[in-house]
């Protein structure tokens, strides 16, 4: 089963490009982040005519996620359970379901903005709830994981050059405690292999040419328990899909599995 999590940041401004992906990626079940439209406005039509089912949490602002799958969509469960609102609203950040045999989470971490700012601690409760809701699942038996745009990368490493990101969002250490945290439930860093360049980056910011000078930063993440992560054959982040015009700011990342 072929696996993949991608934060296309606007599903209908990159249409062309997932529907040309999907087909020539193989792929059985894709995570989708920030949809950017409402569930009504999905392409379900037209990701159906490839032969992918949908399932959605969207409203229509800047965030929303999706599933779709070509081996089943069973048991969809809409957000986060126990999830923290943000200024009285309960955002659009995960969605879960099993395909396939697997239980998968689509998640759209809040962003955090400044570490002042009340976003921030938004995004720390977030990571707390979603810690709980997953802990029965990643301590069990079938194979289970959570992708997604987590808007942290894990360590120094997987950033481009951590003097740049001194004192921002995306690399404190209250942000990696929680990531450490998640794991703690038992769940393991899935980690891609680059197809260029020796760091698997996910993310390239489109100002500043930091796509062509590999300025990136590995926030797209997997997290698997041991039967998912057991069954990883391999995993890589499709680096080739950043490229061109129309392109996201995020890579997909791919995992197989042997189930």
């Amino acid at each position: 089963m072929r696996i993949a999590t991608w934060n296309v940041n606007s599903i209908t401004a990159r249409l062309p490009r997932l529907l040309a992906w999907l087909e020539s990626s193989g792929t059985d079940v894709l995570c989708i982040q920030e949809t950017k439209t409402t569930a009504e406005g999905f392409p379900a039509a037209e990701l159906r005519e490839l032969g992918y089912e949908s399932a959605v949490n969207a409203t229509g602002r800047w965030n929303g996620v999706a599933l779709v799958s070509r081996v089943g969509l069973d048991d969809v469960v809409l957000g986060l359970p126990g999830g923290p609102d943000y200024e009285g609203v309960e955002e659009p950040r995960a969605i879960s379901a099993t395909c396939g045999g697997v239980r998968l989470w689509s998640v759209y971490v809040p962003n955090g903005r400044e570490v002042d700012h009340d976003h921030y601690a938004y995004k720390l409760r977030w990571f707390e709830a979603l810690k709980a809701a997953v802990a029965e699942d990643a301590a069990g038996r079938r194979p289970f994981a959570v992708l997604g745009d987590f808007n942290v990368a894990p360590t120094d490493e997987d950033v481009y050059d951590p003097a740049v990101f001194e004192g921002l969002t995306h690399v404190t250490p209250p942000e990696r405690a929680a990531l450490a945290s998640l794991r703690e439930a038992g769940l393991s860093d899935v980690v891609p292999r680059p197809l260029k360049y020796d760091r698997p980056y996910t993310y390239w910011d489109y100002r500043q040419l930091a796509f062509p000078k590999n300025r990136g930063m590995r926030i797209d993440l997997v997290y698997g328990n041991e039967p998912f992560a057991g069954a990883v054959k391999d995993s890589y982040v499709d680096r080739e899909e950043r490229k061109g015009k129309g392109a996201s700011d995020h890579a997909p990342v791919v995992v197989d599995l042997e189930v």
